[in-house]
């Protein structure tokens, strides 16, 4: 029976809530279960280390710290951008997520000169809880190793044949 460990597609199910509130965050309960590539940074580190040994039908139950999930906040990660570098007409809110070259990013302070944007993960210095069920484990294939990421149901869909996904640039 194959066990989790690097280079291995892991499908599971899960529910993250916060230990101090027990609201849930986000589950896959009800879904499709989450499929990834063990040991390709696709993963918070602590999520996959709690899940190394695990096989099919096995259910884990663990709490992650910052540290071994989006980290802790950064004032580094807050940065001023001129307004200009927005499009003109767009509305900007106070709390509004919006996506960069350089990640996801949280606008945290409005003047007519500046914006004030947040790239912290939104989940930074928080403590999460997970529980998890492994439904399927398997070996990867070299293409999915070489190219850092699953193929196939629950993973990356290519546009060309899988023999062909490093001829164009889309995936490599």
């Amino acid at each position: 029976m194959t066990e989790i460990q690097n280079d291995t597609v892991a499908r599971v199910h899960y529910t993250g809530t916060f230990p101090d509130s027990g609201e849930t965050f986000d589950t896959s309960v009800g879904g499709d279960p989450l499929t990834f590539l063990v040991g390709h940074k696709g993963m918070i580190p602590g999520f996959e280390r709690e899940l190394m040994g695990a096989t099919a039908g096995e259910k884990r139950s663990f709490t992650l710290e910052p540290e071994d999930a989006y980290g802790q906040p950064s004032d580094q990660l807050v940065q001023e951008v001129p307004r200009g570098m927005f499009p003109e007409d767009m509305p900007l809110d106070l709390g509004m997520m919006l996506m960069s070259d350089a990640g996801p990013f949280r606008i945290v302070a409005i003047t007519d000169d500046n914006v004030k944007c947040d790239f912290n993960p939104p989940m930074a210095g928080k403590t999460l809880h997970f529980e998890v069920e492994v439904v399927e484990v398997r070996t990867a294939t070299e293409d999915e190793i070489d190219h850092g990421h699953v193929h196939g149901p629950g993973g990356h869909e290519h546009e060309e044949k899988k023999s062909d996904c490093c001829s164009n640039d889309s995936c490599c």
